[in-house]
């Protein structure tokens, strides 16, 4: 056992020893009243937006599906529980560092108020990994995250790929069932999906999240953000930052994500136009542009803790202060920091880079405003690249996970 999350075991009532936890979550004894076999899914998907037909969970499944206390349904899924079916040429595992940087990601998004999958639980298998990406052999894991669905993009693309409308419609009254209640039909379905995504990638440009790997089969149905590949926080504003090494085009840059949420949503809409008129389908994709504007701001003023006021002067000053940003390469983490609830600290580190044209037209439209809560007076909390290497070091040479743990404490959740 190398992490549990016990608080939200008990928001889902599992109340387990560390003997039936293993069981469970390491050898993964089914849960009573849940499934009796997990499921592998197949699913297709735009990779780059290049169509793959060969897609499906290959280092994963559904472990099982249970209810919170509102009725809401909910999703064990795992990552690297061996093969399945779909694993290609895959041994199906998930090293220890995969692990402990999704633990991370969902740790700090959670605290950052990013819509994400939580990690449950991580577990080391004992198992040595060959990887061409990291020294080998490697440590292996296998981790359980929750969420609210499995359900991707790329399940609907598959029905549509075999002209399936009868599992299309049927895949469509699952969701509207479980996931979206008040919206009606496959426009209805959409509509909601795109508002959540619109609600998801806001909150990422809100907190600098670059997710790296923006395919179709990596879009949940709820708008939820989950399976942390390369991804990365940005260090400075740089809109064409990216995330995953072999992404030489910077399609999924940090700057393009809004843009290829959409783009993802048009495909999902593709699909669904088997079984409903294009009008209303176009109907709902045009909500993205909206949406996403307006939870921009919200996210945006709530990291701030200011009180927005209308939305064209709110979008005015977020792009003041993202050129800013952009060309004076402040430190992001720090500058979230100084401005939350009121102006910078004179003995901020980043005191040098509050100057300049743009700055001072930011700073005149932040001044009036107000704010919406106390200054964050606690230490900064960030999760840059070379400090998930500064937390993976003792843990690969010595096996020491004391700086794990105290940067998860940093989260306050």
């Amino acid at each position: 056992m190398r992490y549990r999350d016990d608080k939200v075991a008990r928001s889902i009532g599992l109340a387990l020893s560390n003997e039936a936890w293993i069981e469970h979550f390491g050898c993964f004894k089914p849960l009573d009243g849940s499934l009796n076999q997990p499921l592998a899914l197949r699913y297709h998907g735009h990779q780059f937006q290049h169509y793959n037909h060969e897609l499906g969970d290959g280092r994963g499944f559904l472990f099982a599906q249970l209810q919170d206390k509102a009725g809401r349904l909910l999703d064990l899924g795992t990552k690297g529980s061996g093969q399945t079916p779909y694993s290609r040429r895959g041994d199906g595992r998930l090293t220890l560092l995969g692990g402990v940087r999704e633990v991370l990601a969902t740790r700090y998004l959670q605290h950052l108020g990013v819509n994400t999958s939580r990690s449950l639980s991580l577990i080391e298998t004992g198992e040595a990994l060959q990887r061409h990406d990291e020294p080998s052999p490697t440590r292996s894991a296998v981790l359980v995250r929750l969420s609210h669905s499995h359900i991707r993009f790329g399940t609907f693309q598959r029905q549509a790929f075999f002209n399936n409308t009868d599992n299309l419609e049927n895949l469509v009254d699952y969701c509207l069932r479980h996931f979206y209640p008040d919206a009606e039909g496959p426009a209805g379905l959409l509509a909601a999906c795109a508002h959540n995504s619109a609600d998801m990638v806001a909150s990422w440009m809100a907190c600098g999240f670059v997710h790296g790997v923006m395919n179709t089969d990596n879009m949940n149905i709820t708008g939820e953000s989950f399976d942390y590949g390369p991804y990365r926080f940005l260090p400075t504003l740089k809109s064409d930052y990216t995330a995953a090494y072999f992404d030489h085009n910077k399609l999924y840059a940090f700057g393009k994500q809004p843009d290829i949420m959409y783009w993802n949503l048009a495909q999902l809409a593709q699909s669904l136009s088997l079984i409903c008129d294009d009008k209303a389908l176009i109907a709902a994709l045009e909500r993205f542009s909206t949406a996403y504007q307006e939870a921009l701001a919200r996210h945006v003023f709530r990291r701030l803790k200011l009180t927005p006021k209308a939305p064209k002067e709110d979008m005015a000053f977020i792009l003041k202060m993202f050129k800013y940003l952009e060309q004076s390469q402040a430190p992001w983490p720090q500058f979230w920091h100084d401005w939350q609830g009121g102006e910078a600290p004179k003995e901020s580190p980043n005191n040098s880079f509050y100057q300049g044209d743009s700055f001072a037209e930011w700073k005149a439209l932040y001044s009036a405003y107000e704010t919406a809560g106390a200054k964050d007076e606690g230490l900064l909390a960030s999760l840059l690249y070379d400090e998930i290497g500064a937390l993976w070091e003792p843990i690969d040479k010595d096996d020491d996970w004391s700086a794990f743990h105290a940067k998860l404490k940093q989260f306050n959740l």
